[in-house]
């Protein structure tokens, strides 16, 4: 009999598992969108570093993407089993900040280079740095948690807790690790370059030259999917009507067009959204230091 009933506690551990890997590949592939702009984000972020602080700015943003996760996934359950109705208003929140830290790099372009003053100034910036982009990845990160929940929203506790669980522990080590090895890039370049051999001498010079064009891209395209990501955010949880109008004028075009025409509209509402919150953000400085002064 304990044989049987032990047979049988092996059989539903499996085959929840098995419901868990199916329902992690789904999620995968709702997500990929937003991880491409996760990954494009957090490069821009650690980029401009001295060499020899990427990799340890990587590994606190990282630890700090983890704990984002675990405060996530927890409350994304809760929050989905008690009071559903909070996600939209938590999401667009959230995507207003990311399209607020896009107007903010967009308009304060000129002043983002550093110069290599005192060794206090650097450790400041970097620790705002490292802030910074916690910050952004808990906005990402908690729209990844919520997609990948309403693909098991039919799930079990369990199958929903392990899949989020997965999900965000696959989300963090590929996103950082990729990151980890573009911002690592130009070294392996370097080290290719004192090779004897000059096909490796090649690459390496070719990977050397191409890393500044490399980073000026993650740049622009860490701002660019700032606004693509809020932009859907606010455009989906808070401007449905919009977007199922738009939805229904795209339907039956050629991917070749509906695909940029979203993307554009997406952008649209995230440039708009950053630049309304921008203008409230220094309307309410402004009134600070006018009542400072008074």
């Amino acid at each position: 009999m304990a044989v049987a009933s032990l047979f049988t506690l092996l059989d539903d551990i499996a085959s929840t598992l098995d419901d868990v890997a199916v329902m992690t590949k789904l999620a995968a592939q709702k997500t990929a969108g937003v991880l491409g702009d996760d990954l494009a984000v957090n490069a821009e972020q650690v980029s401009g570093s001295a060499a020899e602080r990427e990799l340890p700015i990587v590994f606190k943003v990282a630890l700090g993407s983890l704990v984002n996760k675990v405060i996530l996934v927890p409350a994304a359950l809760l929050i989905a089993a008690f009071v559903p109705g909070l996600i939209a208003p938590l999401l667009m929140l959230g995507g207003s900040y990311l399209c607020f830290e896009g107007i903010e790099k967009v308009l304060h372009a000129r002043h983002k280079a550093r110069e290599p003053e005192q060794q206090q100034v650097v450790e400041f910036n970097e620790k705002e740095r490292i802030k910074g982009a916690i910050r952004t990845d808990f906005v990402l990160s908690a729209e990844i948690i919520v997609i990948a929940l309403g693909v098991v929203a039919a799930g079990t506790l369990l199958e929903k807790s392990l899949t989020l669980s997965a999900i965000a522990l696959v989300m963090t080590v590929g996103v950082y690790g990729l990151v980890a090895v573009i911002v690592k890039t130009d070294d392996v370049g370097l080290w290719l370059l004192k090779k004897s051999s000059s096909v490796a001498q090649t690459i390496g010079r070719g990977l050397v030259a191409s890393m500044p064009y490399l980073m000026k891209f993650l740049s622009v395209a860490g701002t660019v999917a700032m606004f693509l990501v809020g932009g859907s955010i606010i455009l989906h949880n808070g401007l449905r009507g919009l977007a199922h109008a738009a939805e229904s004028m795209m339907h039956g075009w050629s991917a070749w067009f509906s695909m940029p025409s979203s993307l554009l509209l997406n952008a649209a509402v995230g440039i708009v959204t950053g630049l309304l919150v921008y203008g409230v953000v220094q309307l309410k400085n402004l009134w600070s230091r006018k009542e400072k002064h008074s």
